[in-house]
């Protein structure tokens, strides 16, 4: 069952899954929808009830890139959302898994209703969001629920140890979340996370089906590696959940994201991997699960 509110560009977009039996689909017997629709901005939903994660709705060219980053000359997205910002705003709660402009900037902000529910990774975030007028701010816990979705939120670490010794007071504290309903696939959305003890644990414990990974390799000039994931953790993933769907996410809009479609996707087939459950969606394409 697909919600009305993914009903904009859904004729050209979605994407049915092939799925590998009756079995599986006696079991689950509900379609999660899931649309890509720019960096790390995604929808997902759960029968009638459809969540916006990590809203970033400025136009092209909306903000200045980060002081260090790859391409730091160039501003912020570098590409216009695929449909109109109205469109991407409507959905029944929000999940923002951290404060940095490219998950939760002030075009969403602006845009969103004041009392739209929205979930927060803490007490600190909720309490900047409550300072920009919204009414209605929970904190992400693990135990969270909203009209029938199990809400879990997980921890994660915006770059390597080493990055986060030079970074770590300007890459803060991030999360990610685990969304379950009975009938439905688990969705894991890892957020702004390297691969690390955190993620390993969380595929360990709540068993995804589909998970989601910020795999644009985004990168600041003075430290080595990235502060999101790459093309290795897709393979990672891939080997961590045997059948699950792996989404790559947070994909070519921002300057210093140093991976593209192209590169993952060519990755996947040097790799051998199943391209029917690793997938590299479009900005504005959806699937469902």
């Amino acid at each position: 069952m697909i919600s009305k509110l993914f009903a904009y560009g859904l004729c050209t977009a979605l994407l049915a899954l092939p799925l590998a039996g009756v079995a599986v689909e006696a079991r689950t017997p509900q379609a999660v929808t899931f649309q890509e629709i720019r960096n790390a901005t995604i929808k997902l939903g759960y029968g009638d009830v459809t969540f916006l994660i990590d809203p970033m709705l400025g136009a092209k060219g909306a903000y200045a890139a980060a002081p260090g980053a790859f391409n730091e000359q160039v501003r912020n997205p570098v590409v216009d959302l695929p449909m109109p910002a109205d469109d991407v705003a409507r959905a029944d709660a929000v999940i923002v898994t951290h404060l940095h402009v490219d998950h939760w900037d002030e075009a969403a902000q602006k845009l969103l209703p004041k009392h739209m529910p929205i979930f927060a990774q803490n007490a600190e975030d909720a309490q900047r969001i409550r300072g920009t007028g919204f009414t209605d701010v929970r904190i992400l816990t693990s135990e969270s629920e909203f009209k029938g979705v199990k809400l879990s939120r997980t921890d994660g670490q915006h770059g390597s140890d080493a990055t986060m010794a030079v970074r770590g007071k300007q890459l803060g504290s991030v999360s990610g979340v685990v969304l379950q309903r009975a009938g439905y696939k688990t969705v894991y959305v890892a957020g702004d996370t390297v691969w690390n003890t955190h993620v390993e644990q969380a595929i360990a414990r709540y068993r995804p089906e589909v998970i989601v990974l910020n795999a644009g390799y985004v990168r600041f000039k003075d430290i080595e590696g990235s502060v999101i994931m790459g093309k290795e953790d897709l393979y990672r993933a891939a080997q961590a959940a045997p059948g699950a769907y792996i989404v790559a996410s947070h994909l070519e809009a921002l300057g210093h994201a140093t991976q593209s479609r192209k590169e993952l996707t060519d990755y996947i087939t040097a790799k051998q991997l199943d391209a029917t459950h690793v997938l590299i969606p479009d900005d504005g394409q959806a699937y469902q699960f």
